[in-house]
């Protein structure tokens, strides 16, 4: 009698009996397994039983050796047959031999010394092999000791974070090996530290380098019927869960959290109230770097995220000091609402809709959409009753504002401005953001967006700190740009009291005011973008998520003081940076405005012998497409996502995947420019 022994072992264990013919010995295994509570079949020829462990794969085969005339038991398995799906059975080999005995007590026990013995081994050993193999396969670092703290095991993803080698560290106690600089030694102490104390820590690896293709694909796979908006939302929080921007603090958030859940009560809410503190405080800055080495993204990253420090001493760039614009004289009337002329008013008439045409309105009004634009939003949004201040004075107030704004900037004049107030007039009326904000809120936004890049010299923070310009002493080349705008805005409002929109307001109510319009138009400055993002996520994302699994009330969530100003900043900076969301032409018309202010701030760089912080922005050489890809995928992709999520905004989700499309459409056929040559 020979037995062969299959690798997978079920909870009801399954067995094949090859006899030629029923007699005691074959009725004894029968009785035996259905005592045992085992699955059985019975074959009678070699093509059954092979048929039969095709379609089952048994866990044990027990094949009648005693009558050769009939079939031979080892001609069943051998290795010279054509069937290649019978090797599992050839690779785990014959390994017992039962003599004939057809008691049925001798059969039963023989059958529980195998499913206890070689069965649940050769399970175990399989098991075994799928946790290796998982283990290779991961992105965590992963490292096994031993009791005594000897290193047993390291996977691929420690050896790449650590920067040890497995023949390195094997066999050695955890304390003998060896330190140098690329082999991370503070962090192999801590790692180290743990495992004394019989701790369990997971450090993070590093994640994929590309994830626009797969949340194309997501997106692309959505469908847009009566569920289709949660659909995608769920898609949304899906990739919010897996984004690549993780701060460190995120990484402790995650560890809490799973310490939380097998903690006892008193320890989960305490550390409930750890994690808040941690959501509210400044500790959401990641380390920056770039995807990949694309130099488009570096010089993104460079240009907008850094203070210049690349500076070179001896070369200065010194902005005059200015004193704020003042009306034109055709202006001093101010405008009413009923006064703007028909062609005017025609071109807002669809100002609440996405795909309004801010361009239109810039050739109609002669570069001044600002105003106009404004007097329509905030009247919409009964700004004059909260502020308690004539029409006239926000007549005059948005037409001096206006007035600070560069129209000889490409890009950062007060089209744009009025761009980012249309956005922030849009993502105002979403559901989920007015049960977020108060009225005061929604003022504090629409001013915000209306000043928020007020005076702007069509130059980088960058260069202002390269340049040493009298902005960037001032402020210490820390969020030079924007503490000018902030500051500017309330040093022109409140020295004209025909412009001065807050004169009416309590003075508590305005300090509250000011403040909330300070905080947001800082919160344009990009070396905090990925903090904010983050904070956005992991405060308002992730609990609103947990909250909707469980069928929770999310209105504590969407109402704190902090999750407020939390979503205040994140639709400012939407707004501000919405263009590849845009429809297409407009997305390729600020493309080419935005490119061109940074081909003239390399230009003066290379005059200056400043420099030159964005090298790929060479009018002669640059890739639009290239650098608008890099700018979707590093900047503009995780934080539509989480906004999205919870905005809900598919009609903007849509325009960034068909406008991202275009522009790798013109890359992949080498072309630099907007638009494809003509047929």
């Amino acid at each position: 009698m020979i037995y062969f022994l299959s690798l997978s072992y079920p909870y009801i264990l399954q067995v094949l009996l090859v006899f030629a013919k029923e007699d005691s010995q074959s009725n004894g295994f029968c009785w035996a397994c259905e005592k045992a509570n085992f699955r059985c079949s019975i074959a009678r020829t070699p093509e059954a039983a092979l048929e039969c462990f095709l379609e089952k794969h048994h866990d044990l085969v027990i094949i009648d050796h005693r009558h050769s005339r009939h079939f031979d038991a080892e001609a069943l398995c051998r290795p010279d047959r054509e069937e290649a799906s019978v090797m599992p059975l050839i690779n785990a080999g014959f390994n017992r031999r039962y003599v004939e005995n057809a008691n049925m007590m001798a059969c039963y026990n023989e059958l529980l010394q195998l499913e206890h013995g070689e069965v649940r081994a050769q399970f175990k050993l399989r098991a075994s092999n799928a946790i290796f193999t998982a283990l290779e396969q991961s992105q965590e670092a992963i490292e096994i000791t031993s009791e005594d703290q000897i290193i047993q095991y390291v996977n691929p993803a420690y050896e790449s974070i650590m920067g040890y080698q497995q023949g390195e560290l094997i066999g050695k106690e955890i304390i003998e090996v060896p330190k140098s600089e690329k082999n991370k030694p503070d962090l192999l102490e801590t790692i180290n530290s743990c495992i004394r104390k019989g701790k369990v820590r997971y450090m993070q690896s590093s994640k994929h380098k590309d994830r626009r293709k797969g949340s194309l694909d997501v997106r692309s796979t959505t469908s847009r019927g009566s569920d289709g908006s949660s659909q995608r939302r769920h898609s949304s929080m899906a990739r919010i869960h897996s984004m690549t921007i993780e701060a460190p603090i995120t990484k402790v958030i995650n560890i809490i959290n799973a310490a939380q859940e097998s903690s006892p009560m008193p320890v989960a809410e305490a550390l409930d109230r750890v994690l808040e503190i941690l959501r509210t405080t400044e500790l959401y800055s990641p380390q920056l770097g770039t995807k990949d080495e694309d130099p488009h993204t570096n010089d993104l990253v460079g240009g907008l995220m850094t203070d210049g420090l690349r500076r070179l001493s001896g070369n200065e760039y010194i902005f005059s000091t200015k004193q704020p614009h003042h009306l034109p004289s055709h202006l001093i009337t101010p405008l009413s609402l009923n006064d703007i002329p028909p062609r005017i008013a025609l071109t807002m008439e669809n100002e609440d809709s996405w795909d309004f045409d801010v361009f239109n309105l810039e050739t109609a009004t002669m570069k001044r959409p600002l105003t106009y634009l404004g007097l329509k939003i905030f009247s919409r949004f009964g700004v004059c009753e909260f502020l308690n201040c004539p029409e006239a004075t926000l007549r005059s107030w948005l037409q001096v504002i206006e007035a600070n704004y560069h129209s000889s900037n490409s890009y950062h004049n007060s089209s744009h401005a009025a761009d980012v107030l249309h956005a922030t007039a849009y993502f105002l009326c979403k559901e989920r953001v007015k049960q977020s904000l108060d009225p005061i809120d929604e003022v504090a936004a629409l001013i915000a967006a209306t000043v928020h890049d007020v005076d702007h010299p069509g130059r980088t923070n960058s260069f202002l700190c390269n340049a040493g310009s009298e902005l960037a002493i001032l402020y210490n080349d820390t969020a030079v740009l924007e503490s000018h705008h902030a500051a500017l805005a309330f040093q022109i409002t409140t020295k004209d009291d025909k412009c001065n929109i807050f004169k009416n307001m309590e003075r508590n109510e305005y300090r509250t005011l000011r403040q909330a319009i300070i905080d947001m138009v800082l919160a344009t400055e990009m070396t905090k973008h990925f903090e904010h993002v983050n904070k956005f996520v992991n405060s308002i994302n992730k609990p609103l998520a947990a909250l909707e699994e469980s069928g929770g009330e999310n209105f504590t969530v969407l109402t704190t003081p902090e999750n407020r100003i939390l979503v205040k900043r994140m639709l400012i900076k939407c707004a501000d940076i919405s263009n590849p969301c845009r429809p297409l032409e407009l997305c390729i018309e600020w493309a080419g405005r935005i490119s061109e202010e940074y081909f003239a701030q390399t230009d003066e760089e290379k005059r200056q012998g400043l420099p030159v912080v964005m090298p790929v922005f060479d009018r002669n050489t640059c890739s639009i497409p290239k650098s608008q890809i890099s700018f979707i995928d590093y900047f503009i992709t995780d934080m539509f996502d989480a906004w999205d999520a919870f905005a809900d905004l598919p009609n903007l989700m849509q325009h960034l995947d068909n406008n991202f499309k275009y522009w790798k459409g013109l890359d992949e056929r080498k072309l630099h420019s907007l638009r494809p040559p003509p047929e």
